[in-house]
């Protein structure tokens, strides 16, 4: 008894401070190395896919996506505030790198890649009066609100004379061969992806996240504690609307041209959400996970089946498999049977030498 005692005792001793868990130095050992395997294999698929290039383009549409979700994340799974309107923020971006392209006749090639920083610029500049008026409201209010001002922005572009109206923008014709045109745009958003990544990490494990996190919790108890909410969730959703912006350049470039019905698309704003929450919102790797399944699936089953609109119940039907199963989202719930699975690893393992101390005791 007192053996048993004196272990659970040990067991609930509090850790020193600035000490580890057992096996904590191991998780993160794997889980750096599991980061630069994913780093040189994104690095290295257009050397494998070079000459596939439909496998190319829809890898150029899911990273895209990819940096979207992530930047959506850092305000919306953070805070909690479900925002609908970074479609504003990605139209946003789309036109200014059409405009200043044509305005200041960029010529075609890496100087319009170039203007990509300026368009992230230009939707955080946009996001400052829009989070001002969106975010003087609560949570559901703020869904409507977001909503009723990217319907604002989608008409101001079908209707001023200088972003084109219904006939869009052409931008300057790239003449990059073929076999490259899709593994340069690639690789321009993969450099956007990781500094999005590592935006996202740095914020998740700052002071500024935390804050973020206690208001997605409980809002009024975070400003109780001193949290200046409206200035945190207001500076969280500025630096959420530059990487959307700047893809939203990418993709108007990888195009060719700019429409107001497909810059501001409301499909968009539903994307970037059904992403957040089918690989985990709140998370890193969540949004990430659920941007390159369901954005690489959409792009495949709408190249294989468009004729018949096929593609939309495979899609939908995969959508609901995944959030019956796992209603957390991918990552969420793989980490949760990950750790369970440890746990049971642990306790069986400890069983025994409970039992070989009571005997021991006993004789």
């Amino acid at each position: 008894m007192s053996a048993s005692a004196g272990t659970d005792s040990s067991s609930a001793a509090p850790a020193v401070p600035g000490s580890s868990a057992p096996g904590t130095g191991r998780i993160r050992l794997a889980t750096s190395l599991f980061v630069l395997v994913v780093l040189v294999v994104a690095v290295l698929f257009p050397l494998a896919e070079n000459s596939r290039q439909g496998t190319m383009s829809i890898a150029v549409f899911a990273v895209i996506f990819m940096v979207a979700v992530s930047a959506w994340n850092i305000f919306s799974g953070y805070s909690g505030y479900l925002a609908l309107g970074h479609a504003v923020f990605f139209g946003v971006g789309a036109y200014t790198v059409a405009l200043m392209a044509q305005d200041w006749h960029v010529p075609a090639g890496w100087a319009i890649m170039a203007l990509l920083p300026v368009c992230g610029v230009v939707a955080g500049l946009v996001a400052i009066p829009v989070g001002l008026v969106a975010l003087r409201t609560r949570r559901h209010t703020f869904v409507v609100v977001t909503i009723a001002v990217f319907f604002i922005f989608q008409t101001l572009a079908t209707n001023l004379a200088f972003t084109g109206g219904t006939g869009g923008i052409q931008l300057p014709f790239v003449s990059w061969t073929f076999s490259v045109y899709n593994e340069r745009f690639y690789y321009v958003a993969l450099v956007i992806l990781v500094a999005t990544v590592a935006l996202s990490w740095a914020v998740r494990r700052s002071r500024f996240g935390l804050q973020l996190m206690a208001i997605r919790d409980d809002e009024d108890r975070a400003r109780g504690m001193g949290v200046r909410t409206g200035r945190v969730k207001l500076a969280a959703f500025v630096v959420s609307a530059i990487p959307v912006g700047m893809v939203g350049g990418l993709w108007a470039y990888f195009l060719g041209s700019v429409y107001p019905q497909s810059a501001f698309d409301p499909l968009f704003d539903i994307a970037l959400a059904l992403m957040g929450f089918f690989g985990g919102i709140g998370t890193i790797a969540g949004p990430l996970v659920g941007a390159l399944v369901l954005e690489s699936l959409q792009q495949y089953f709408t190249q294989t089946f468009s004729a018949n609109g096929l593609y939309l119940i495979i899609y939908g039907g995969l959508f609901l498999v995944v959030i019956l199963l796992m209603p957390r989202g991918i990552v969420p719930s793989v980490s949760h049977r990950l750790r369970s699975w440890r746990a049971q690893r642990v306790d069986r393992a400890s069983k025994p030498a409970a039992g070989s101390d009571a005997a021991g005791v006993t004789g």
